[in-house]
């Protein structure tokens, strides 16, 4: 049995004083990761080194009465470090990191399928003379491409215990937890194995032989595939034809799981106007939760199927591959792959992307891609595309084979993606336009069946933040959308001299929102935005935004719910301009839906990744640099959109 947790100052409220701390090292894509949820049980949290902003993980193994405090290590190849990630795992190790104890004892996580690079790794960690066990890890995969190697042979050259698991099908993990009860026994290796390049490699050979250690032979499917998936221009071709692919994907399985979830609200909904007779009560519990936060959660199916097929491609080995052919077009805009790495954990969270720069060796390669990551369109924004994108694009339309509401939003995507390297190209070249890109190292794995569990925790580890943003942010921004809507409190006589019937509750709540502290505030940022079409209900909607961009999706809901609680879709459909020039015509035409789509494209409207930034660079000054030159660029490249779409008699 094992748990996880872990708290910021890097103490584990779950482990007893004095608890023994074990740290894993590992190469990168070495199997570290699924050895140290194996121990700690899928459950131990992140926090941040002491005084550095580089990320820790820290979870608990427990086997009867003995608890062991884990920490995996950042990954690294050697421990020559050119990155903060890397310099990290040598202070850890050598305990010059103030703040941080140095472990008890390690996990060397070595990988069978390329033990001759591992041993080298595994030299230089043995070489700081603690108490180590060695984890050899795709043992069955060398077995199944016919390779050899006797793990006790191993154990006997490198004078330490050594134990094989398979991490993501947990295959060994009792027994390693069981080996983490001996650590006082583990040996330190009796004469140190050498530093020197030359000599190391030649130790290396000889413990090889000692272990009767016989390489994997070459993945002929891998050799095949990657011979058109690596190929400059028939593997770009494939790479684009997946993703177009992936969007429709996202689009068609997961409609009629969306349609389900909305008949769920819509049928809450019906029950709360049956049975609660208080109308305050009744429109927060209605518009607030359910047309609000309702209106944010019909997007989850679109959300996991979205890290689903992300975490097949990953597990797959093809994410890799896009990461490999994306370095030569990251070597044209100034940038190498470990910048595209970052970018790519953008399309989750542009947090985590702004925190993988730290495996960058260069400083201005950091800020550069840190300036860019926002910019990758995040999950955050599938929900306002999927809503704007209905309201755009036909759902039956298609061009050729593909779904053109996929179409489109494979056109966000990449759209994205561009501007943010010729962001990254921009800020990189205002720094350093003579620098000398940092050789680039990437393990591509074999092709292979990723294991489901693995893919279903990848899965739900994504979807549970956002499910966690949707029952923290969004239900207080929604709150607060909800009050700004309905206040202030509107006396009959006002009702009856305005023309409303006050039995009539749709026209009561029309007349209610229209006349709101939301519509003030949403007409005095008009001048702002009434180039680009948007009336004060959007206007509203955009500024709510600035919390997280889903809040968008819910102040539409309740402004929706307001004017059409049973259709809540054709009210949008519907919605008319309540004054000014456009007054009656409608709100969401061709023009200004292409605007809004584009605006949410560029546009800095996430408080946590400004927060972010400030803490990975350290001052205000570059946060307050990305959210102006952003939100800028998302007013003209907005303007612009509008401007074509009209030109093109949308």
């Amino acid at each position: 049995m094992s748990t996880g947790c872990h708290t910021g100052d890097g103490t584990d409220p779950a482990a007893p004083p004095g608890a023994p701390r074990i740290a894993l090292v590992g190469a990168p894509n070495s199997g570290k990761t699924s050895v140290f949820n194996g121990l700690t049980g899928l459950r131990a949290k992140t926090g941040n080194y002491p005084g550095v902003t580089v990320s820790r993980f820290v979870g608990t193994s427990r086997t009867g009465r003995h608890r062991h405090v884990i920490e995996d290590l950042p990954g690294t190849y050697g421990l020559e470090p050119v990155s903060p990630d890397e310099r990290i795992t040598v202070d850890v190790l050598d305990g010059r990191l103030e703040g941080a104890r140095r472990p008890d004892a390690l996990l060397i996580v070595v990988d069978a399928t390329a033990l001759e690079r591992s041993l080298g790794f595994a030299a230089q960690v043995l070489a700081r003379e603690l108490p180590a066990c060695v984890v050899v890890t795709f043992t069955d995969e060398l077995a199944r491409r016919q390779g050899r190697l006797d793990t006790e042979a191993l154990a006997e050259a490198l004078g330490v215990p050594v134990l094989p698991v398979i991490g993501h099908r947990a295959v060994g993990a009792a027994r390693l937890r069981e080996q983490l009860t001996t650590w006082r026994t583990w040996p330190v290796p009796a004469v140190a194995p050498p530093t020197e390049p030359a000599e190391r490699d030649a130790w290396a050979e000889s413990v090889l032989a000692y272990a009767g250690y016989r390489p994997p032979e070459r993945h002929r499917i891998t050799q095949r595939a990657d011979a058109v998936l690596l190929h400059p221009v028939w593997g770009t071709a494939v790479f684009f034809a997946v993703m177009a692919l992936f969007f429709q994907t996202v689009f068609t399985l997961a409609a009629p799981l969306q349609d389900r979830v909305e008949e769920l609200f819509a049928w809450l909904s019906g029950r709360v106007d049956a049975h609660v007779g208080n109308p305050w009560l009744s429109g927060f519990l209605g518009d607030a939760l359910i047309g609000g936060v309702g209106g944010v959660l019909v997007f989850v199916p679109q959300i996991m199927l979205l890290f689903l097929l992300l975490a097949l491609l990953e597990g797959v080995g093809y994410m890799a591959r896009a990461a490999f052919l994306m370095d030569r077009v990251m070597a044209r805009f100034g940038l190498e792959g470990r910048a595209f790495v970052a970018l790519l954990s953008s399309f989750a969270c542009a947090i985590p992307g702004i925190m993988a720069t730290r495996t960058l060796p260069s400083a201005r390669d950091r800020l550069a891609t840190m300036m860019a990551a926002p910019l990758m369109t995040c999950s955050a924004r599938l929900p306002v595309y999927v809503l704007l994108i209905g309201l755009l694009v036909d759902p039956s339309a298609r061009v050729g084979p593909f779904g053109a509401q996929g179409l489109v939003m494979f056109g966000l995507y990449l759209l994205g993606a561009v501007s943010a390297m010729l962001a990254a190209w921009v800020f990189k070249s205002l720094g350093d336009r003579h620098s000398r890109p940092v050789p680039f190292f990437m393990e591509l794995p074999p092709y292979r069946l990723p294991a489901p569990r693995a893919v279903l925790v990848a899965m739900w580890s994504s979807a549970r933040a956002f499910l966690r943003k949707c029952s923290t942010v969004i239900v207080a921004t929604s709150v607060v959308l909800w009050l700004l809507l309905n206040l202030p409190v509107h006396t009959t006589g006002q009702l009856r001299a305005a023309g409303d019937d006050t039995a009539d509750t749709t026209a009561v709540s029309a007349y209610t929102a229209d006349h709101s502290y939301a519509a003030g505030l949403g007409r005095a940022v008009a001048p702002v935005f009434e180039p680009l079409g948007f009336d004060w209900r959007v206007n509203v909607g955009i500024l709510s935004a600035q919390a997280a961009r889903e809040t968008f999706v819910a102040t539409l809901g309740q402004v929706a719910a307001a004017e059409d609680p049973e259709q809540p879709e054709q009210a949008l459909r519907a919605m008319t301009h309540s004054g000014g020039d456009r007054a009656g015509q409608p709100v969401f035409t061709a023009p200004t839906v292409a605007a809004l789509l584009v605006y949410f494209v560029y546009a800095l409207q996430c408080m946590a990744t400004v927060a972010v930034l400030r803490r990975e660079t350290g001052t205000w000054r570059w946060p307050a640099t990305a959210f102006a030159y952003l939100t800028v660029l998302a007013w003209l490249m907005a303007y612009l959109a509008r401007t074509v779409t009209g030109l093109l008699g949308g």
